[in-house]
């Protein structure tokens, strides 16, 4: 991902530099100190063939790498994830799955939500392969780490997937990349990346505070909390 978005803005910059330098060639060759206006040329064939033509290869050739990238990005490998959250984006705030009961440190899947005024935690073992299952009760959200560079819309009625490896420890901001509605800029969490022994620890948590079995959202998590709503949007909920 980090090397097609380098990629991509060292074409853009190329074509740039092509355009500026055309531009500044005809402003000087074809510069004049009179006021007696240029002969008009009304059509220049190999002209609007080149620029009709040229954005197409462009366009295509960044398509290409662009598929090239994500279906090496979306690719299942043949190692099992080692740890697997079902991620619901919901109206205004994301709820987050563990399917921890196979893991015998813990024995229950186990569940956090937030709201408008409570931004979620989602934590994560570091070197270890995570598989996140998205899906939405309502309308179409996108699951965006920045750090992580790629996003993944999250759709109803569809469940999406894509696996992933955290490498270093650290605490990170994610959001929702799609402009879903009202309370949109709410739709944020905190990403922690911790020892697989700290991972373990908040789940227990998590048990602690009766927050086991699974969420899908509002259900468990009411989006319109501390907030006024549009009774006709509630209703539709």
């Amino acid at each position: 991902m980090g090397e097609l978005w380098i990629n991509t803005w060292i074409a853009a910059g190329l074509v740039g530099l092509l355009v500026w330098t055309l531009i500044g060639w005809s402003v000087i060759r074809y510069r004049s100190h009179s006021n007696q206006m240029p002969r008009q040329a009304r059509y220049n064939l190999p002209m609007e063939i080149m620029y009709t033509i040229a954005p197409f290869i462009i366009v295509g050739v960044l398509f290409y790498y662009t598929i090239l990238a994500q279906n090496s990005i979306l690719r299942r490998g043949p190692t099992e994830p080692e740890v697997v959250i079902d991620v619901v984006g919901q109206k205004w705030s994301w709820t987050f799955n563990y399917k921890s009961a196979n893991d015998p440190a813990v024995g229950q899947d186990v569940w956090n939500a937030g709201t408008i005024n409570a931004t979620p935690d989602l934590y994560l073992p570091v070197g270890k392969l995570v598989q996140f299952r998205l899906s939405s009760p309502d309308v179409i959200h996108s699951f965006w780490v920045p750090s992580f560079y790629g996003k993944l819309d999250v759709i109803p009625g569809r469940q999406n997937s894509f696996v992933l490896t955290p490498t270093k420890e650290g605490d990170f901001r994610g959001k929702c990349a799609e402009l879903c509605g009202t309370y949109h800029s709410a739709m944020l969490f905190n990403v922690h990346i911790v020892s697989e022994e700290e991972y373990r620890d908040y789940l227990k948590t998590l048990i602690a505070k009766g927050q086991v079995g699974e969420a899908k959202g509002p259900k468990n998590a009411d989006p319109t909390a501390g907030v006024e709503t549009n009774p006709q949007e509630v209703g539709e909920r």
